[in-house]
């Protein structure tokens, strides 16, 4: 894109604290990896699609689903190994302006949204950004209101100013800003100018348990089955009013 080159690296580790070899759990028949692997390629916009994990059973998962593996060093494959140590070993291994962590984890976000987060941060001029999901709830932090006022009438859900939490389906960097920022305070994760990019509900569907997976597969199957959703109503007509009678005693 505009000649950087951009890589998708997709982060797999085999162990998981709280769903076990989660990226291999299989959603709608296929292993939860997959479906990271297929909207980064189809989004069309890296120049390539890597498979990052500490195990080589992942290679031949990447292989079957057309992407390349790398297999950093064992030490990194812990749970409490931190992701700016995993992203500047993958940045010094494998060459390029821009890395996008594209995240096993959101199996719901789609090629095109894949495509519109990647083009934004090239228009922004960005050198990291985080995806978002703006959702416009009362939110309190600490026990004291966020984005509402306990003085007055209740404000109006869709009055509120939104709260953006963190997605993580991608997170980005350009590399030079990254690698600069890591080797001189050993972390960079925000670094030079960041952004945040508001992504679909679905793509803010999580896989961290069980139950996320459950839910998940059921989307998916339900997907498979069915034509594209519309809305549509109760044949009642909502201008008519009706009064209830009531009788004299």
């Amino acid at each position: 894109m505009n000649g950087r080159k951009i890589i998708a690296m997709i982060p797999a580790r085999m162990g998981s604290t709280r769903l076990a070899r989660k990226n291999l759990a299989l959603i709608n028949g296929k292993p939860m990896i997959y479906y990271a692997i297929a909207a980064a390629r189809e989004s069309s916009v890296f120049d390539r699609v890597v498979v990052n994990s500490e195990n080589s059973a992942f290679c031949e998962i990447a292989a079957r689903y057309g992407a390349e593996f790398y297999q950093r060093p064992e030490k990194l494959g812990g749970s409490t190994i931190k992701a700016d140590d995993v992203v500047y070993d993958f940045m010094v291994n494998n060459f390029c302006h821009i890395t996008a962590w594209v995240n096993s984890t959101s199996p719901l976000q789609t090629a095109e949204e894949v495509k519109k987060v990647i083009e934004y941060f090239c228009q922004e001029n960005l050198d990291s950004l985080i995806t978002v999901r703006e959702e416009q709830v009362h939110c309190l932090h600490g026990g004291h209101p966020l984005n509402f006022s306990e003085d007055g009438l209740f404000a109006q859900s869709q009055d509120l100013v939104p709260v953006q939490r963190f997605v993580y389906s991608i997170m980005m960097w350009r590399n030079e800003p990254f690698m600069r920022k890591y080797e001189k305070q050993g972390y960079a994760f925000f670094c030079g100018k960041t952004g945040y990019y508001p992504v679909s509900k679905e793509s803010a569907l999580i896989v961290k348990t069980e139950e996320d997976l459950k839910l998940i597969d059921f989307i998916l199957k339900g997907k498979s089955g069915s034509r594209d959703f519309r809305v549509e109503y109760d044949s009642v007509n909502p201008k008519k009013t009706m009064r209830r009678k009531t009788k004299k005693r």
